[in-house]
Parts: structure tokens; sequence; C-alpha cells
């Protein structure tokens, strides 16, 4: 509990941001399901054949899993928030229209023919009889959209829109069990708050329902406009994949930036997603800097195959770069020393038991192997598919989250797991890296991608962040991301004692 209450003191001001942003789009996918569901069912009352197939194709709509509609949703729309509220509204859809459909068909007929004897006119009908007896239906409906909008609103984080997801997915990523509690328990009291809320609007009249949703939309508008306002001026926008190091390396650039120009505002989006989240957003101008490697660059960006197995880390370099020019028009900056190159690893006891050295080793306890990777390892040509190809492997292989992997491979539940050769859960867990004797693994520098565009406008940015071209060793880089992942420092904190430490930047006086 004590270590709960830390996290939250330590956080508090990230929690109340990410809790406004949960509470925007949720709000936002509610009101456009509201809008969109409600005239449609009030509509349809009437013509109960084009009823059924509506509940039908709402039906089949929140079946769709969560992850591939936001999957399908990011060639069209980019990433961020747009994509989120698409899915949260498509959620929605069913049990408002359902709700509203059934409130207004199980009005007692008796009561319709008193208002038609009053002659009442369809729309007079609809708002002091049919509207009002159907509102307890209404809201119950509404209420379940809301709870269902904000439990799922969590995958948001997953494409750069924020909200309590990204305290969830930090968590497990890091292994800290109070940063998902406190993301989990923020959310459910959430949905209870706002739940409570429209709840009271259960036997309110239309009017005080319309004037209250009135209201929200005016203080969001409001807030997005005062938001609008404070970012007035012009920012620089960096990025970073999901992990310590990314987060760690976006702080570098951004202290580098600001820095050497005291006019440069650089607003940091860490934990943004995977890297075809982020390429996506980086090309549609969503965001103007993330670091990226350059055997990812070869292996996944690259619109047609690269030859990878043998080149230099120099010659990696160079053809990534003109990959990304010509096909893209995209800048890859000059990269660091590190190689955070893929690896297969496994307990040091079990590599000393079985007198494993090389991958080519594993031939020899195949039988024995229970592997959990990460689903990105396991799709690669430069992941395991490359390794069966060229080791001739072939094990039974569960696909695990980063942190999940780690956890699994320490409890005995598997025995072998991909990695990157700076993670700092190497030295945590014990566990030893495989040699690449086959050099399958091509070279995985980390330099920064930003368009051309971009780059030849802000020649200064560019100048900065080639202040870190060569530095940062492997053991150097490991090292830090085990004071976030292990010792809870924070990664702008390592970021700076690093910065400081080889002398790139001044400690403030």
């Amino acid at each position: 509990m004590g270590q709960i209450i830390q996290t939250y003191s330590e956080r508090k001001g990230e929690l109340g941001q990410a809790l406004l942003q949960h509470l925007q789009i949720s709000t936002l996918s509610l009101l456009i399901a509201m809008l969109l569901a409600i005239p449609l069912a009030i509509w349809v009352v009437k013509h109960h054949k084009i009823a059924e197939v509506l509940l039908q194709v709402t039906g089949v709509l929140q079946t769709i899993p969560s992850l591939a509609l936001l999957g399908l949703l990011i060639p069209l729309v980019g990433i961020g928030t747009v994509p989120a509220v698409i899915a949260l509204v498509v959620y929605a859809l069913l049990p408002i229209f359902q709700s509203t459909y059934l409130g207004l068909t199980e009005i007692d007929p008796a009561l319709e023919e008193a208002a038609d004897a009053f002659g009442m006119s369809r729309i007079k009908k609809l708002m002091k009889v049919e509207l009002p007896l159907a509102m307890p239906t209404i809201i119950s409906g509404i209420r379940t959209a809301l709870v269902l909008i904000i439990g799922t609103a969590t995958l948001a984080a997953l494409i750069g829109a924020g909200g309590l997801g990204t305290f969830i997915l930090l968590g497990i990523d890091r292994n800290n069990t109070s940063l998902i509690l406190i993301g989990a328990v923020a959310s459910g009291v959430l949905a209870i708050i706002m739940s409570t809320l429209i709840k009271w609007l259960e036997h309110a009249s239309v009017k005080t329902a319309v004037s209250v949703l009135a209201v929200i939309i005016v203080l969001l508008g409001g807030g997005s406009a005062y938001n609008a306002y404070v970012n007035r001026t012009e920012t620089v926008t960096i990025a970073g994949k999901l992990g310590s190091e990314p987060e760690i390396l976006i702080n570098m650039y951004k202290e580098l930036i600001e820095n050497d120009d005291q006019h440069v505002k650089v607003t940091l989006k860490p934990n943004f997603g995977k890297t075809t989240f982020l390429f996506n957003a980086l090309r549609n101008n969503q965001i103007d800097i993330y670091p990226e490697f350059t055997g990812t660059v070869l292996e996944t960006l690259a619109k047609k195959p690269q030859k990878t197995t043998g080149l230099t880390a120099k010659a990696t370099y160079s053809k990534a770069k003109k990959v990304m020019l010509s096909q893209e028009d995209l800048a890859l900056l000059r990269p660091m020393k590190y190689n955070n190159s893929y690896a297969l690893a496994v307990k040091t006891q079990f590599k000393k038991e079985h007198h494993l050295q090389t991958i080519s080793d594993l031939q020899n306890v195949q039988s024995i192997l229970k592997g959990g990777m990460t689903l990105e390892f396991i799709d690669r040509g430069d992941g395991l598919k490359g390794i069966k190809k060229v080791y001739g492997l072939d094990f039974p292989v569960k696909s695990m989250e980063p942190a999940l992997r780690y956890q699994a491979i320490s409890k005995n539940r598997i025995n072998i797991v991909d990695a990157y050769s700076t993670d700092s859960e190497l030295r945590q867990y014990h566990l030893g890296i495989l040699k690449d004797d086959q050099h399958m693994f091509p070279t995985y520098q980390g330099a920064p991608l930003m368009t051309a565009a971009f780059a030849k406008k802000h020649p200064k940015i560019v100048r900065s962040l080639n202040r870190l071209a060569g530095k940062v060793t492997e053991q150097e880089m490991q090292e830090m991301n085990y004071e976030v992942n292990v010792k809870d420092k924070t990664p702008a904190e390592v970021a700076h004692q690093y910065l400081v430490s080889h002398h790139l930047l001044k400690e403030a006086e």
C-alpha cells in the first residue's frame, strides 16, 4: 500500500492529465454515439424490418476485437484521438440504439392513442410523451455504453491517444503493480462517477437532459480551446516506443534541443506505441521526431526486401538512410554507438547445464525448448522466422507482451525468450544471451528519424541531436534501463545524469 501511495504522490500530475484525456475521449465518444444512435432509433420505430437489420449490424460491429478495429482504422485515419474515438463510438452504438428502440416500442399503445386524441403533432408527442416514458430505458443503455467506453478507452494509449491506459501499459512494461492499479482504479472510479451522473438523468425531463449534455459539450470544447490557446506557440513533438529505453532517449533529445535553443518547446509522447504506429504518425505529421533503429528500417519499414546479413554497422546505417530518404522523404540522423540487437536469451543456469554458447547449440536441446516471445519478434523476418530458416530450429513459442515474457522465464514457465541486448531484465533475471554465430540479426543502432522537410527547416535541432552520434555504449544503455526499471528512477532523471556526466549538458547551478 505504501508503494502505491508513493507512486501516486510522484505521478499525481501525470495522473491528472491522463484522467482528463480519458474523460475527454470517453465523453466525446459517448456524445457522438448518442447523436447517431438515438435519432436513428427514433426513425426506425415505424420501420421494424430496418430496425432488425440495424440491430444485427450494430451487434456485429461490437464483436470486432478492439485491437483489430484500431488496426483497421490506423491506415485510414492515422493514429491518436481520431481512431480511438471512432472505435469507441462503434462499440457504444448497440446499447444506445437498442435501449432507445426498445424504450419507444414498449410504450403502452393506450398512451399513444391518448396523445393522438389530444391532437398532438408527431414532434410534440415524441417530446412530451414518448421520450419521457422511454427515458429510463434509454438512460440504462447510455450507462452501459459509458462503462463500456471508459473500460475500452484504456487501449487508446496504444495508439498515442493518451488516457489512463498509459499507466496500465507502463505498469505492465516495467512490471510495476502500483502503476497498473492506479490506472485501473482510476478508470473504475471514473466509470462509477460518470455512471452515477447519468443515472441522475434517468427521471429528469428531456429539457434537463439536453441542457446537461450541452454544458458537457461546452466544457469539453472550452478545455480544448484553452489547450490550443496555451500551446499556440510552435512546439516540437517527440514520441517514443513502449519501454524505458525509448523514453530515456526522447528525454535526452528534449534536453539537448531545449538547452541549445531556449525558444523551442519540446512536447514528449512516451510509450506512444509500436513501430508502425510511430512511423505512420511521423508520415502524417502527427509527431516530428522519434528514435528508430537502423536494422528496423531495413527489416520492417522498407517497402522492398533489403539484404542485411553481413552488413557492417556503418553500411547498415548508410543503407537505411538512403531507403528512408528515397522511399518516404525522411531523414535518419547519425546513430549512437550501441547496437541494441535482437537476441535469444536463456537463464544462465540453463545455459551452463546444457553447455550453450551459440544459437546453433540449441539444436542439441530443441526437444525441451519452450519459448515466450513478443508478437513482433515472432512475425519479423529478422526474428523467429529468420531463426527457423537460418538455424533450422523449430520449437513451440507463445506470444507474450515484452515484460510478461521475462516474468514467465523467471518462474520457469518457459525457458527461452527473445531479448534486446540492452534490456535491463537480462541483468535482473540472470539471463545469458546466445551468440548469433550465423550473423542473422542485423545491426540496430538508434538514431533520430524525422521528415526531410523538418530537418531542413530546423538545422539547429539536427545539430543538437547529432551530438549524441557515436555516444552511449551497450553497457551504458543497459545500466540506464536498469536504473529506470529496477531502481525506479525516472527516465528524465537518468537521461539528465548521462548528459551531464558525459559533458553534453552543463549541470544547472
